[in-house]
C-alpha cells in the first residue's frame, strides 16, 4: 500500500504553502524597492509601544503599512506551514514528508527572527541577502514537499551518473547566480531604505560577475540538455527534456530582462519582474533536479522511509 493512500483533498495546503513561500519573496522585494524596509523601525513591534503602524511614528504611513503587511504575511505563512505539518502527521505516514513539513515551520520561525535582526541592524545588506537566500532554500523545500505529497516525482527515473552530476552542478550554479544577484542589489540603489548601508563594491563589477555566472549557468543547461538527449532513454529522457526546456526558456527570458534592467537604469517595475523571474527559474530548476535525483516516496503504510 502506498504511504500516500490517505492524503485526500486536504493536500491543497501544500500547494498553498509553496505559493506563499514564493509570494513572500515578491512582497519582500516590494518592501525593498519602495524603500519601506524601515517603515516599521523596531521588532517585534512595528513602532515603539505598538505592534501595528502608529500615527505618531516618524516614518511615512505608506512605508509603515507596506512593511507591516509583509510581516503579517509571515504569520499567514507560518499558519500554512503548521497546517501542513499537522496534516502530514495525521494523514501521511511517510517520515520524509513529515520531516520536510517540520523543516518548513522551523525555517519560517528562523526567517522571522532573521527579519527582526535585519530591521534592528538598519537593513545591513548582509542580513538582507541572508533573508532572501533562506527563502530560496525554503522554496526548494516547499516544492519538494508538495511534489512528494502529490506523487509528482517520477517513480522509475534512473538517469546516468553524468546527468546526476550535471544536475547537481546546475543547482550549485543557479544558487550562485541568486547569491551574486543579491549582492548586486545590496550594492545598488534598491536596498530597502535611503539611509541603509550598502556593500562597498563597484556595482558595475559585481553586475558583470553576476552576468558571467548566468552565462556559466546557461552553458551548463545546454550541456545537460545534450547529455540527456544522447545518454538517456525512455520515460527518463522524455521527462528530463521537458523540464530542461522550461528552465532554458525561463533563464533566457530572465537574462534578457536583466540586461534590459541594467541599460534602463534599474527601474522599480523591472526589478520586481526580475525578482519574479528569479523565483520562476529557481522553481523550474529545482523541479528538474528532484525529477532526476529523488526517489518517489511510494512505500508501505508503516512509513519506513
Amino acid at each position: 500500500m502506498s504511504g500516500l493512500t490517505r492524503v485526500g483533498k486536504g493536500r491543497g495546503i501544500f500547494t498553498v504553502l509553496l505559493f506563499l513561500q514564493c509570494f513572500i519573496v515578491l512582497t519582500g522585494g516590494i518592501v525593498r524597492i519602495t524603500g519601506s524596509g524601515l517603515g516599521c523601525p523596531t521588532w517585534p513591534e512595528c513602532a515603539p509601544g505598538s505592534y501595528t503602524p502608529s500615527p505618531l511614528q516618524e516614518e511615512s504611513p505608506i512605508h509603515a503599512w507596506i512593511e507591516f503587511a509583509n510581516r503579517l504575511l509571515t504569520f499567514l505563512l507560518g499558519f500554512a506551514a503548521l497546517a501542513a505539518l499537522v496534516y502530514a502527521i495525521a494523514f501521511i505516514p511517510i517520515k520524509r514528508i513529515r520531516a520536510l513539513a517540520a523543516l518548513q515551520l522551523l525555517g519560517i520561525i528562523a526567517q522571522a527572527i532573521l527579519g527582526g535582526i535585519t530591521v534592528l541592524t538598519g537593513l545591513h545588506p548582509t542580513t538582507v541577502v541572508a533573508h532572501l537566500l533562506v527563502s530560496i532554500v525554503l522554496i526548494a523545500g516547499a516544492l519538494s514537499l508538495r511534489q512528494r505529497v502529490y506523487g509528482a516525482i517520477p517513480k522509475h527515473n534512473i538517469p546516468t551518473l553524468l546527468t546526476k552530476r550535471l544536475l547537481k552542478g546546475l543547482v550549485g550554479a543557479g544558487f550562485a547566480v541568486v547569491v551574486m544577484g543579491s549582492i548586486v542589489t545590496g550594492t545598488g540603489p534598491h536596498s530597502g531604505d535611503s539611509d541603509s548601508s550598502r556593500f562597498d563594491f563597484d556595482v558595475r563589477t559585481v553586475a558583470w560577475l553576476h552576468a558571467d555566472l548566468v552565462i556559466l549557468f546557461i552553458g551548463l543547461l545546454f550541456a545537460t540538455l545534450l547529455a540527456v538527449h544522447l545518454g538517456e532513454n525512455g520515460a527518463t529522457r522524455t521527462s528530463l527534456l521537458k523540464k530542461i526546456s522550461w528552465v532554458i526558456g525561463l533563464s533566457l527570458a530572465q537574462g534578457a530582462l536583466g540586461y534590459l534592467q541594467w541599460f534602463t537604469g534599474v527601474p522599480e517595475f523591472l526589478v520586481a519582474l526580475h525578482l519574479i523571474g528569479a523565483v520562476s527559474v529557481w522553481l523550474s530548476l529545482w523541479n528538474l533536479y528532484i525529477t532526476g535525483s529523488v526517489s518517489s516516496p511510494v512505500i508501505s503504510s508503516k512509513g519506513a522511509n
